[in-house]
């Protein structure tokens, strides 16, 4: 007996929804990873051979598009090119970026150049830098308040209801 990719749909198309938005957070890349993932079910279909195991084989496809989405996510500074001098090129576009991640204090700024401009993970900086993971979460924590504040205030950004910068720069500096 085979099993088509509506009669999958139909039956597991919420299930798998959800249990997608739960793991990312995000309608839109919720959307994106359950497309995705049924392309690889409708293409490899023909690869089910016991009906029982339908939902267990549906559930290991959706898993590794959850788990290709947040490597593709992490990997989003190595697709500038990461190195030091280059970074800051790529960034010269955003209102003083390279001036205030500058001018942050060094525990700061060495955190932030790690996880955010070299891509590493979080738990990768506190090896390189020998501090608790708790710490650099701290740092990292710190380091954007300070971000914020310096792009409010240089550069006119406001915040929306989640706190992240909106708007167009208004800045003497850059202007």
């Amino acid at each position: 007996m085979k099993i088509s990719t509506q009669e999958i749909l139909n039956r597991y198309h919420n299930e798998i929804y959800f249990f997608t938005l739960k793991k990312v957070k995000d309608n839109n890349a919720a959307n994106e990873i359950f497309q995705n993932s049924f392309l690889k079910i409708h293409k490899n279909i023909n690869q089910i051979k016991e009906l029982e195991k339908v939902k267990a084989w549906i559930f290991q496809i959706v898993r590794n598009e959850i788990a290709n989405y947040f490597n593709q996510k992490s990997k989003y500074s190595n697709q500038l090119n990461v190195n030091k001098t280059e970074t800051s090129n790529d960034y010269q576009e955003v209102c003083c970026f390279d001036k205030f991640i500058n001018e942050l204090p060094d525990n700061y700024k060495d955190v932030i150049e790690l996880v955010y401009i070299d891509g590493k993970k979080q738990y990768e900086a506190a090896e390189i830098l020998e501090i608790s993971l708790a710490n650099v979460k701290a740092r990292i924590r710190r380091a954007k308040s300070i971000l914020k504040q310096n792009f409010s205030e240089c550069c006119k950004f406001e915040f929306n209801k989640k706190g992240d910068l909106i708007g167009e720069p208004d800045c003497s500096c850059c202007s």
